[in-house]
């Protein structure tokens, strides 16, 4: 029988060997019992929890996975107003015109627009975690929403439990559709530089930015979109 220390050990010592995790800075505890590892902490970034958890999931004997990472926000915020910020955030999304937005404050259920019955959305907002409910006509929205979310400068974490219509198989094509569209959205990007490729979640990014926080800013927004897996940032600084 494998034991918990060996596990444990394992996942440690290829997380410390990972620089974008950066466990000096970051201190992430881990557990495992019963084949499901336990992950807790906070870290810099969505790529170091993305890339931690992937790193977690990887030895044979994990057959489960419990995520309690949290991303350190940005800017601190109460719940409240990450609340309102999402709800802002989804409403004003034309893509969302026709989804009822509805938000959890003080235990119940409050309508913030109301559209129709068949898309919605429900946001609730627990220690900086945002958890996002509801049905979405495609995973595009799904995944939009759930963007959205992230850009909120107090989110620490976004659990998208949002249902889709039907489920339609994952496509590149989609992906990378939708990938264009977060980075038009984003100031800090000017999308017609970037080219992007995506085979089975890894994206590759490719093209010019004319600063480092432009080329983070870029890679940040693809790691924030449900699916994907790995991101393989080749943008080139202008003027290198």
């Amino acid at each position: 029988m494998i034991r918990e220390d060996e596990v444990v050990g394992t996942i440690r010592a290829a997380l410390e060997r990972e620089p974008r995790v950066n466990l000096h800075n970051h201190p992430i505890e881990l557990s495992f019992a019963d084949g499901v590892v336990t992950i807790s902490g906070e870290v810099g970034g969505i790529a170091a929890k993305k890339i931690a958890l992937a790193i977690a999931a990887k030895p044979s004997p994990v057959s489960g996975l419990v995520d309690r990472l949290r991303v350190e926000p940005s800017e601190p915020m109460e719940d409240g107003a990450i609340r309102d910020h999402v709800c802002n955030a989804l409403t004003s999304e034309p893509a969302f015109r026709s989804y009822s937005v509805r938000a959890l404050v003080k235990q119940a259920m409050e309508p913030v627009r109301s559209v129709q019955e068949e898309r919605y959305f429900e946001v609730e907002v627990d220690n900086g975690v945002v958890v996002l409910n509801g049905v979405a006509e495609s995973i595009s929205h799904k995944r939009l929403a759930g963007v959205l979310s992230w850009w909120v400068p107090g989110s620490s974490d976004v659990v998208n439990g949002i249902d889709l219509f039907s489920n339609a198989e994952e496509q590149d094509e989609e992906l990378v559709d939708l990938i264009r569209i977060v980075l038009e959205k984003d100031p800090l990007v000017n999308a017609s530089q970037i080219t992007v490729h995506s085979r089975d979640g890894i994206v590759t990014m490719e093209g010019t930015v004319p600063t480092p926080n432009n080329k983070r800013a870029a890679e940040s927004d693809v790691w924030y979109v449900l699916g994907v897996n790995e991101v393989v940032n080749k943008l080139v600084l202008t003027g290198l």
